[in-house]
Parts: structure tokens; sequence; C-alpha cells
């Protein structure tokens, strides 16, 4: 078969193109604005990509086109979807295509409102050596890809809850057939789809209700949505968390830069864990991770203590950004409210002698919302300054969108010293003048933030340099 991605640089996009060309098929693509890890990953794959859209893309013989799900992907802004539409070609979203690669596997899906992909790729780290497939909606360090076929019929695959196109509201991950879920977290996020929790929950009691009698199910329950709506599922499932109401969850954690804590199982100390991941939720995950590999039987205590031990995590979740400078400069996903804080209270607990700088950049259309206005209240609590990068404006007229001055405003307004910047070369020289030798560094966005941390990172190491 030929697959044409219109969108092709989407972490999910690409990792659909590299399965379809480990099966056999040929696959082309465009897309515009990429920046990495993305880019470095189409080179390192071999995944072909043509810049810009334009309707001569689309190679005549293509008998599938896949189109990414972007505010710019209509046909009204687009003219390469404009063409695609006109060839009367059959039109398959990245979760459609997927469900055409996993036909006959057994999915293992990994859902939640924050968190899905570090226990994702956790879990694929773990059960690599057994065969077992993935697909990761982000670029992990360890597995060294975000995609594998697999030689199992286990199959990996990271669940998002947000529509699968610009014309199919069905969440991506009803296309993918789960067998076993992790659930990690029911917070309400995407507010531009969702209004409200209620709408946000539905796909997610959906994807519950559609699993098999003989499921596998997880759910953690420090979630405060999970835990009050647990009784409601129609799965049974099995808890874990920090809490030590779980029936698998953490005791005697010892915080530092490696980790470690006892994982227990309905009082019974299971192993000691050690983990170089920072911040509670990470340990959340791990405990989600090692109760489903061990409630299945796929591993050893002694197995799973050597992998659990040696993931070196997700590139933007929390992942240390040079070796060169003495300063910690760490970059944490702020896609969301819980996201961001997460990495805020990882941080700080970690680092709780240093002074906290934060950079951010509200890029997704949550953040850009007047709706989550509030989100700014407390999201950066323990920070002692925050620069904030102009919101961008890529389907600004769908919604209520905030200005760069609303939000610095807003967060000014809770206490902490604010400053905002709408140029990268102003903004690297406010945040250089500021930083002391014993700051940490913490930079939360889901963009490229225009290039912010190619010349940000390297004028942090000049003046900064790791100490011989």
């Amino acid at each position: 078969m030929r697959f044409h991605f219109i969108g092709i640089c989407g972490a999910g996009m690409s990792a659909v193109a590299k399965l379809l060309i480990d099966q056999g098929h040929t696959v082309t693509g465009s897309d515009e604005g990429f920046y990495p890890p993305i880019s470095d990953y189409l080179t390192t794959n071999n995944i072909p990509c043509t810049t810009p859209f334009s309707r001569e893309n689309i190679p005549s013989d293509a008998d599938y086109i896949i189109i990414g799900k972007h505010a710019k992907l209509v046909p009204e802004e687009n003219e390469e979807v404009a063409e695609a539409f006109a060839t009367g070609k059959k039109i398959l979203s990245f979760p459609q295509a997927l469900q055409f690669i996993i036909k006959d596997r057994y999915p293992i899906v990994v859902a939640g409102s924050f968190g899905k992909s570090t226990c994702a790729s956790l879990l694929a780290w773990c059960l690599e050596p057994k065969g077992v497939g993935y697909f990761i909606g982000a670029i992990p360090l360890t597995p060294s890809n975000n995609a594998s076929l697999g030689t199992s019929s286990l199959l990996i695959l990271e669940g998002d809850e947000y529509p699968s196109s610009n014309q199919d509201v069905t969440s991506k991950f009803l296309y993918y057939n789960a067998h076993d879920l992790i659930l990690t977290a029911l917070a309400h996020d995407h507010i531009n789809v969702f209004p409200t929790h209620k709408d946000y929950l539905a796909p997610f009691f959906t994807l519950i209700e559609t699993l098999p009698h003989d499921a596998t199910f997880l759910a953690c329950i420090d979630d405060a949505t999970i835990r009050e709506k647990i009784h409601t599922f129609k799965t049974p499932c099995v808890t874990y968390g920090l809490s030590p109401e779980a029936t698998w969850h953490a005791e005697n954690i010892s915080w530092g830069h490696e980790t470690s804590f006892n994982l227990v199982h309905s009082g019974v100390i299971v192993t000691s864990l050690t983990t170089k991941l920072l911040g509670k939720h990470n340990v959340q995950n791990i405990i989600g991770v090692c109760a489903y590999i061990l409630e299945k039987g796929f591993l050893s205590v002694e197995e799973l203590h050597e992998r659990i031990a040696s993931f070196e995590g997700i590139i933007r979740r929390l992942d240390r950004k040079s070796k060169k400078t003495s300063i910690p400069v760490y970059e944490g996903f702020g896609s969301s409210v819980d996201k961001a804080k997460s990495a805020v209270e990882a941080i700080k607990l970690h680092f709780p002698k240093h002074r906290l700088v934060i950079i951010f950049e509200p890029h997704t259309f949550s953040w850009r919302n007047k709706g989550a206005l509030s989100w700014y209240d407390s999201v950066f609590t323990g920070a002692e300054k925050v620069f904030i990068y102009k919101p961008p404006i890529h389907g600004k007229d769908t919604h209520e969108q905030l200005s760069l001055d609303n939000i610095v405003a807003r967060v000014h307004a809770s206490g902490i010293n604010t400053v905002g910047f709408e140029h990268v070369p102003h903004g690297v020289k406010l945040i250089a003048d500021e930083i002391r030798s014993n700051d940490v560094v913490l930079i939360l966005s889901s963009g490229s933030m225009d290039g912010l941390l190619d010349t940000l990172i390297p004028a942090i190491e000049t003046l900064f340099p790791t100490r011989q």
C-alpha cells in the first residue's frame, strides 16, 4: 500500500508512518514549521517529509491519505488538504491507520490525562526484550524509538482521548480495540474540545465499557476523579498509586538523584526499586507499570528491577537539557495545568534549596483559553520568577484567546515575579541576566518556543559552565 501523510511531523503521525514503513508499505509526507525532536526523528528513521504544504505533494498513486489533527489542516486553509478531499482517495486519521496496523494483535492501552507517555514508554522498555511492539506519542530516551512492530502478539499503545481528526470527533483510543488498560488520571483537560468535565469523561467511560470480560484493568486511585468514579466502572479494576489504600503502592520513599522505594502489594513488600526519574508522579507511573507486568506475569521481579533502574525517561518529560552547565536545566511537558504542576512539584522536591526559575509558553488551546485563566493562580507556586513567552496565534479565532498581557497579569497577581516577552533574542537576554548560580531552571511548553532553547541553553552553558 502507499500512504501519504499531511502533517507528518506530529508525534503520533510520525510513529504511525514508521510502523507502516516497517510493515513494508510506502510512505510519503508533508509538513511545515517542524522542529526537534520530531525533525531528528524523521531523519533517523528515513521518513520522507516535503515542505511546504502543496497540492502537488500528493502522489497520484497514493492508496490512502492520512491527515493530522491540527487547526491548519482543514480544506479552507490548506491547499494540500483541499486537494486530498478532491482526489476522492480514502482519507484516514492516524488512529484509523493504526487500527489497520494492529489488526490481530493484543492491544495494551495506556490512557489518562497525564502520565500516559511515560507509562507507555516504561512498559515498552520493560517488555521490549520479550518482543512486545509499541506505539508512543512522544520521543523516549529508552527505548530508542517510539514505535516498533515487535515480534509477539502484544502491542503497547499510548491512548489519547483527543479527537482523531478535524473531521472525526471520535477519541483516538476508541480505535485501538483495547484488551487491557492502564488508566493514569481523569483530570479535566482539553477544555476547547471538552467544555465540561462530564464531556471529558465520556470517552473514557466508553473505553472502559468496551474492554473484554477477561481484561486486565488498572487505575490510579491517587487521582481524585478515579477515586470518585471507580465504583461506577463496569469492568473490575486493580488499583495502584502512592496511597496505602491502593492494592499496589509505594512505601519508604527516599527522594534523591536516585530515588528508591518499596513496591508493596496488598500489604506485602514485593521488591525495592530505584529510579532516575523525578517527582511523585513518576513513582506513580512506575507503580502502575510494575503492577501491570507482575499481575500478568510478564517479567520476574529481578528482571523488572533492572529495567526500572535503567529507564531514562522521555524527551521533554523532565529530561536534563545539558550536562555542560552547573545549573540544572530541565524541560517538562507543559500542555496542561496538571502536567505543569507535577513538573514544578518534582523540581521543588528534588532541588529544595535552589531558587526556581520557570520559562513557560502557553502553547495549547487550553492554556490560551479565557476559561482557564484561574489555572494561573497556583500553577507556578514555589517559583521565584516566571518568564512567559507569547501565546501562539494558530486557531485563535476558534476560542476565547488570552493575550500575553492577560496571562502575565494573572500570574503576577498570584505573588510571583513575572515577565512576558514576545521575541526570542529579547527573552534570552532577560533570562540570562536573571539566572544565578544557585538556580534550577524549568522550561514548560508543548511547542517550540520558536527555537528559544537553541540559543538559551548555550548562553547558560557559557555563563555557568560545569565545574571541573
